[in-house]
């Protein structure tokens, strides 16, 4: 499950947010910033639901509920005032603590269910959480929505900070997502989530790895959900625990290729940018959500896996055949070599049995005189 840190990786992973950092001081539309800022809230999103769906093996569907609960820290806290306007991202990291022990009970419940189960339950929780934002006025303001105070950031560059704080979170989770891919936690996801039972039978601390991921997972969503809190300004629970961002995050896992590192960040660069061309070509009629749902379908069709995996493994055959086809080649290339051995080896032969024919007849000779 380790796996050595490579240039190429380095340079891959250098190079993506390289361009990602470059894009806003490069310049452009107002629309395509805002489109990134959405790309990259999905990426990370996704990201951080495939510490636990992906490498667990807990297709969790409630995690929108941890989503809302970030934002609605958020705006609770910055209802009046967020100061110089940076203070919100600087308190992103108690909110992901907190939220990851907040989860920690529910988790231990939860998880004490599979796959199936497990999912229903998750889903449970989601409706729980939906049904006590619109319920709790005092805190939520229900279904009249949480204002979060807006920022006092220049206009030309307002979005810059709501963009690279996503673009920030998104590496926290790729780099977490990493360190679990090649740790001893990561073996141990890998072993339960290939046969539970067996993980417990080699001694592996099920509960413990499972919680951690749980946690974590929960702790980055929560993060992610602040600052879409803080960039949209006000909170409605239909919006802040909507089932479609959980569908989003899920179905940019299984696309890219679950259990990978970049695997949600390719479903996420796909699927948001493809969402909103579908919306803007079929205008405000839900036909859009077909387009959306057919480019998935086909792409898991002849991709089942998901793309990374799929294309991985196709790869992998190539070299096999081409590494099979050489060495065939090199056993022809050898064959004629020890083809002319044998014949000399054969030339040889009657030599040698002419000559011991000689000393036999020479013996024989002496002993008859």
């Amino acid at each position: 499950m380790k796996r050595a840190i490579t240039r190429a990786g380095v340079l891959r992973a250098s190079v993506f947010f390289a361009i990602l950092i470059v894009i806003p001081l490069a310049g452009g539309p107002v629309w395509l910033l805002n489109l990134l800022i959405f790309t990259v809230m999905y990426a990370a999103l996704s990201s951080s639901w495939n510490i636990l769906g992906g490498y667990a093996g807990y297709p969790s569907l409630g995690h929108v509920a941890f989503f809302g609960i970030g934002a609605y820290t958020i705006g609770i806290l910055f209802s009046n005032d967020v100061g110089n306007g940076y203070l919100p991202f600087v308190v992103l990291p108690v909110v992901g603590v907190a939220v990851a022990l907040f989860s920690l009970p529910i988790g231990w419940i939860a998880m004490r269910t599979r796959t199936d189960v497990f999912a229903i339950v998750t889903i449970t929780i989601l409706f729980i959480a939906q049904t006590l934002a619109f319920n709790l006025t005092s805190v939520t303001g229900g279904a009249q929505g949480k204002s979060v105070a807006p920022a006092p950031f220049a206009v030309d560059t307002y979005d810059w900070p709501f963009y690279f704080a996503m673009v920030a979170l998104l590496a926290v989770a790729m780099g977490i997502s990493f360190y679990i891919s090649r740790s001893k936690i990561g073996l141990s996801l890998a072993t339960v989530r290939a046969d539970e039972d067996k993980a417990h039978g080699v001694g592996v601390r099920v509960t413990a790895v499972k919680m951690i991921a749980f946690a974590v997972s929960c702790g980055l969503v929560a993060m992610v959900g602040g600052v879409w809190a803080y960039y949209v300004g006000f909170i409605y629970p239909q919006f802040a625990i909507d089932p479609l961002i959980t569908i989003g995050m899920v179905l940019m896992a299984f696309l890219g290729g679950r259990g990978t590192l970049w695997g949600p960040v390719l479903g996420a660069f796909i699927l948001v940018p493809a969402q909103e061309l579908f919306a803007q070509s079929f205008g405000a009629s839900e036909l859009y959500l077909l387009a959306y749902a057919a480019v998935f379908l086909v792409i898991m069709l002849f991709l089942p896996r998901g793309i990374i995996p799929s294309v991985r493994e196709r790869l992998n055959k190539k070299r096999a055949a081409a590494a099979g086809a050489a060495r065939d080649a090199a056993a022809l290339a050898e064959r004629p070599a020890s083809s002319d051995n044998v014949d000399a080896r054969a030339a040889t032969v009657p030599a040698s049995a002419s000559a011991s024919s000689t000393s036999a007849s020479e013996v024989k000779a002496t002993v008859t005189r």
